[in-house]
């Protein structure tokens, strides 16, 4: 059952998503298990296109922010006004007070802009003049960034980067999806043609099926071991953090979810670590001088890293 409902949602998706099936498979693993998603990519690819397609097929409330070098805190998060009549603040809220927030080229911004987003990122809420209020369920981000050399870009600082379960890219199309890409786009937009497949309560209860997968001990050493050979490593002089250690189980589950199993096999660890692990790391001089990648060290890490016993 659960199977046919994710394969439905992401056979929709792929509608608009020419040639990208891996990336739509992964983006909606992390919201599954609640994650934000971070896109990196050159302009005109699809980042945006794939995250109101999401949008509409989730049958989620969707905002946008087209972040810019004058975007302010409180244009993210809203802000308090005087209210002359009651003698109070009144909370008008921001564009993150929605289920799914898409941030256009979010590292076009200011570090203090991007900063607005961590609170909520992290815990779901945001905090105005001393008053908390909580964000709607379920909440995701789908961030896009340019990359960094790109006219007005800059990096993203590493606590905002660990706040994105995974990074994707999403590159350009091959021969054949971009002659149907060409057909397609001639006279409609695909986005006008796609179905709504849940809603907001239903996406929660997906979540929810999710998190209780079962995973067994000897995988909660697997991961750890993953995580501390990024710790270690030489060519790495920041490793995976706790919070990217819970991602990389949490995004297991979801790899699991998707692939129709109640339980994580070491496949659905291995699957996902270079997704959730590659933009959390930081290479060290010596490895950057030597042309070494994050994604060529994670593919290290898992070459020589034992799997578990309980698949052999």
């Amino acid at each position: 059952m659960m199977q046919e409902k994710t394969t439905a949602i992401l056979n929709e998706v792929k509608k608009v998503i020419e040639g990208k099936d891996e990336v739509v498979e992964k983006i909606f693993m992390a919201v599954l298990a609640q994650g934000h998603v971070l896109l990196e990519d050159v302009p005109g690819v699809g980042k945006t296109t794939m995250a109101l397609a999401f949008a509409k097929v989730l049958g989620l409330e969707c905002k946008r922010i087209t972040f810019t070098v004058d975007t302010m805190p409180s244009d993210v998060t809203g802000f308090s006004v005087y209210e002359k009549e009651s003698g109070a603040l009144s909370y008008h809220p921001g564009p993150v007070m929605t289920n799914l927030l898409l941030g256009d080229e979010i590292n076009r911004t200011s570090s203090r802009t991007q900063a607005a987003l961590l609170e909520a990122m992290e815990e779901k809420q945001v905090t105005i003049d001393g008053m908390t209020y909580p964000l709607p369920e379920p909440f995701v981000v789908i961030a896009t960034e340019n990359p960094v050399g790109s006219a007005g870009t800059q990096y993203l600082p590493e606590s905002q980067l660990d706040r994105f379960m995974i990074k994707e890219h999403m590159g350009y199309p091959d021969f054949e999806s971009q002659i149907r890409i060409l057909k397609e786009r001639h006279s409609s937009n695909p986005l006008d043609k796609i179905a709504c497949m849940t809603d907001a309560a239903g996406l929660t209860a997906m979540q929810k099926e999710c998190e209780q997968i079962e995973v067994a001990d000897a995988i909660y050493e697997y991961v750890t071991r993953l995580v501390e050979a990024t710790r270690t490593m030489e060519a790495i002089t920041l490793g995976i953090s706790p919070r990217g250690a819970l991602a990389l189980c949490r995004m297991s589950k979801a790899h699991a979810y998707v692939s129709g199993r109640d339980y994580v096999i070491p496949k659905d660890v291995f699957e996902v670590f270079p997704d959730v692990c590659a933009h959390r790391i930081r290479l060290s001089a010596k490895a950057k001088m030597t042309e070494v990648t994050a994604e060529s060290c994670l593919k290290e890490i898992l070459a020589q890293t034992e799997l578990p016993k309980i698949m052999q």
